[in-house]
């Protein structure tokens, strides 16, 4: 399975050296498995920030997830792609999370979301400083929460299908369901966010009600945004990533639902968090490593 759309030459050339990869870290070879972490922290990273909503939160769930992967690296039979079977990994985990987002423990949907949305929502534009990257850190907050009102099998479909663009076969493959299981489930997802997005995102349809630049006031005012140090919108990304801005313009090329919840930089896990990893991965403590 694949998401590069490459040629299956390329494929079979890729999936050729992941095997060689996984191989020598099995049998040993720490700069091999430092590789692997350093191939599937990120993309691993980014589902948990989507699924847990926190940076913070979302940097433990990889932490973990990334010792899950290693410790189980031998079992890979390279029956999907290496980050394919690692997202299997990655799903179970955060399915699992005893841990609830403020949503999930208030147990907030998509209707109470947009009253909440209506409350406090300014006349005008932002007009202090930052104005522009205020409002995109409520953007991306807001796209954030919007995921978390949905029910956490519904979310991670969602997530999988439309924000990471994986076809059903694998998507299914992931979340150990049938294709048209799948499907059933992401279409649900689908037409909640869609029927949302329609009637209160003013990005997706101008004559919706919600504005970020004039939900900037209240977020501040309720700490959902901190002015001083915006989570994410300034939160670092994957060399070679799309940032912000250009994140921002294809979510205004395709302008429909999907694309605003789909248009969140290439989100890295920070450093220090992989060499947490890493050194635990030297500390002998995983039979992978003896």
């Amino acid at each position: 399975m694949s998401t590069d759309g490459g040629t299956d030459e390329g494929t079979d050339e890729e999936a050729a050296r992941e095997a060689e990869l996984v191989a020598r870290a099995v049998a040993g070879d720490r700069a091999a498995l430092e590789e692997v972490v350093r191939l599937l922290q990120d993309p691993l990273y980014r589902l948990a920030l989507r699924m847990v909503w926190r940076p913070a939160d979302a940097e433990d769930a990889t932490q973990e997830i990334l010792i899950r992967v290693v410790t189980r690296l031998a079992t890979w039979r390279a029956e999907a792609r290496l980050l394919t079977w690692a997202y299997r990994i990655g799903v179970n985990h955060v399915l699992n999370l005893r841990r609830k987002t403020p949503q999930e423990a208030r147990q907030l949907s998509l209707e109470d979301f947009r009253e909440g949305l209506a409350d406090g929502l300014a006349d005008q534009d932002y007009p202090g400083p930052d104005a522009g990257l205020l409002a995109t850190e409520v953007r991306l907050s807001c796209s954030q929460a919007v995921l978390q009102c949905l029910e956490r099998g519904e979310r991670v479909a969602f997530v999988l299908g439309e924000v990471f663009e994986l076809s059903s076969a694998e998507a299914a493959w992931i979340l150990e369901v049938t294709p048209a299981a799948y499907r059933k489930r992401l279409e649900r997802a689908r037409q909640r966010i869609r029927a949302f997005m329609g009637s209160t995102c003013g990005i997706v349809n101008s004559e919706a009600f919600c504005r970020c630049s004039r939900r900037v006031e209240k977020a501040v005012a309720v700490g959902r945004v901190d002015p001083r140090r915006p989570a994410l919108a300034t939160h670092p990304v994957s060399p070679a990533g799309r940032g912000v801005a250009e994140a921002a313009d294809q979510m205004h090329r395709l302008h429909d639902a999907a694309a605003v919840l789909r248009a969140h930089p290439d989100y890295a896990l920070p450093r220090a968090r992989t060499d947490a990893v890493l050194v635990l991965l030297r500390s002998g403590r995983f039979p992978l490593l003896d």
